[in-house]
């Protein structure tokens, strides 16, 4: 229930922020988001200041260390960029981990944390290891839904796990025996010194309606992504987003500027791991159900691809759905007249087990492809292979 109400909290605020509410509350509400955005501005562009003047420390650690990040909050594809680049640097001959916070992954219990900040155990916590390079160790509520879809497609790469990415990189260098460190939304994180920052902007929308955090969805001002040396334009159409390059070469004249799209491959059965064709969904009825920050773009795929939606339920981003609520997308596909029921690869690793299934449940495997650029990347990336 707490969960529920929180999420719908969230999404009436993403309304407000997005224009969808009209009146006179949330014209007020705008305004004092507004107020907020300001003090949130100066206290993101003052914490730049101290690290740019040395006043807070940001480690070495003696190896490779390549940011993925953007400047908005989720929704730019983030996740299969990580993975792209992960496995590129693991074939090429490095040994890779990822190391990422776990945003939304089950945390302790309040009794837990207070011990643990009685006890200073908390201090001292290991970093979480969802993957070592060899086996999963983790699920996805106590790893974090991404990072265990990270690890279950890179079985040869450490996936790890912690709040603090000094310590996990010190971990996965000293235990694991790896040369290379990819930051998983790593943009903003400055304790770590960064070989290179690698932003991604999404096409559909850039910079998060304009405003920062919380009036809009901005983690910092535009431009800052003058700190990245690649600019990975996400989800685009192949129309080359003249304009948009042009916008971010003012705002960065030296970053190497690549266009990619988000390309579905195959469907797979989320339980039985069966895989189908794309050719499936040509004329199929389906229903929909997903969890992620920009849904329309998933639903809109699956039309692209030949599928009837007849129905599609909706969550906040990241939400761990339950067996009730499975059941009944399953109940109201079927009462639709739906064939199957179709989910995110993100999802998917939320989706608790259920016996029967009166609809397959199917997830959309999704991978990166470069429309532009490819050959500056691959430069890159030999560049920090074979230095």
């Amino acid at each position: 229930m707490a969960q529920n109400r929180l999420e719908k909290l969230e999404n009436h605020v993403l309304a407000v922020i997005e224009g969808r509410r009209t009146g006179p509350g949330p014209t007020v509400l705008r305004g004092f988001l507004g107020a907020l955005s300001l003090v949130f501005r100066a206290a993101v562009q003052s914490r730049l200041w101290l690290y740019r003047q040395g006043i807070l420390r940001n480690h070495l650690l003696g190896c490779q260390v390549l940011s993925v990040g953007n400047l908005t909050v989720g929704g730019t594809g983030k996740t299969p960029v990580v993975e792209s680049l992960a496995r590129e640097l693991q074939r090429r001959g490095r040994k890779v981990a990822v190391l990422s916070r776990g945003y939304k992954k089950t945390q302790p219990t309040l009794g837990r944390r207070v011990s643990g900040l009685l006890t200073g155990r908390r201090r001292t916590q290991e970093p979480l290891v969802v993957s070592d390079g060899r086996r999963l160790l983790l699920d996805s509520a106590t790893g974090g839904d991404e990072p265990f879809m990270l690890a279950s497609n890179l079985p040869d790469v450490a996936v790890i796990v912690g709040r603090d990415r000094v310590k996990s990189g010190r971990y996965a260098i000293q235990k694991l025996g790896c040369d290379t460190l990819i930051l998983d939304d790593g943009f903003q994180y400055l304790r770590l010194k960064h070989r290179l920052d690698i932003a991604l902007v999404d096409r559909t929308n850039p910079f998060g309606h304009g405003r920062l955090l919380p009036r809009g969805l901005l983690r910092e001002p535009a431009r800052n992504i003058r700190r990245a040396g690649f600019i990975f334009i996400t989800k685009s159409h192949g129309d080359g987003a003249d304009d948009l390059k042009a916008m971010l070469r003012r705002l960065n004249p030296d970053a190497e500027i690549s266009e990619c799209r988000h390309c579905p491959r195959h469907l797979q059965d989320v339980f039985t791991r069966e895989r189908k064709p794309l050719e499936f969904l040509k004329g199929l009825d389906v229903a929909a159900i997903s969890a992620i920050a920009s849904p329309k773009g998933f639903e809109d795929s699956l039309v692209s691809l030949g599928a009837r939606v007849l129905h599609h339920k909706r969550f906040a981003d990241h939400h761990r759905y339950t067996q009730q609520e499975l059941i009944e997308a399953i109940n109201r596909g079927l009462a639709r007249g739906a064939k199957a029921l179709i989910t995110t690869e993100k999802d998917a690793v939320r989706l608790p087990h259920i016996e029967r299934r009166d609809l397959p449940v199917y997830f959309l495997r999704v991978e990166i492809e470069m429309l532009s650029g490819s050959e500056a990347f691959r430069d890159w990336i030999a560049r920090i292979c074979f230095r």
